[in-house]
C-alpha cells in the first residue's frame, strides 16, 4: 500500500510542477501517472549510483549539502525520464532542476502530511 501512495503522491508531484512551471510539460493528468513510474523506477534503480558517484567525486562535499545533491540527482533522473517518456518535456536543464526542488518539496510536504 505504501507504493501505491508514494506513486499518487509522486504523480501529483509531477502534476503540480508542470502546471506551475512554464519549462516542464506534461500532456495530461493521466501522462503523470505514467511519468511518475518512470521516474519512480529510474530513481530506485539509479539514484542510489548517482548519489554514490557525487559522494565520491566530491570528495564527500555532495555527503554534507545532501539537499543540492538530491536537487541534482532529481534533475537528473527528470532529464533522463524526458528523453524516456512522451509524456514529458522538460526545455532545459534549468527546468529540471527547478523540477527537481519543486518535487521534491511537495513530495517531502505530502510525506509529513500524511504521515502525521
Amino acid at each position: 500500500m505504501g507504493i501505491l501512495i508514494d506513486w499518487l503522491i509522486l504523480t501529483v508531484a509531477v502534476w503540480i510542477t508542470a502546471a506551475v512551471l512554464p519549462g516542464v510539460h506534461v500532456k495530461s493528468f493521466g501522462s503523470a501517472f505514467g511519468v511518475a513510474a518512470i521516474f519512480g523506477l529510474l530513481s530506485w534503480a539509479l539514484g542510489w549510483l548517482l548519489w554514490t558517484v557525487l559522494a565520491v567525486g566530491t570528495l564527500g562535499i555532495a555527503v554534507a549539502l545532501a539537499f543540492l545533491t538530491r536537487w541534482i540527482i532529481y534533475a537528473i533522473l527528470l532529464t533522463i525520464t524526458d528523453k524516456v517518456s512522451d509524456s514529458l518535456t522538460i526545455d532545459s536543464f534549468g527546468w529540471a532542476v527547478g523540477a527537481g526542488a519543486m518535487m521534491s518539496v511537495l513530495g517531502t510536504a505530502a510525506q509529513r502530511i500524511i504521515g502525521g
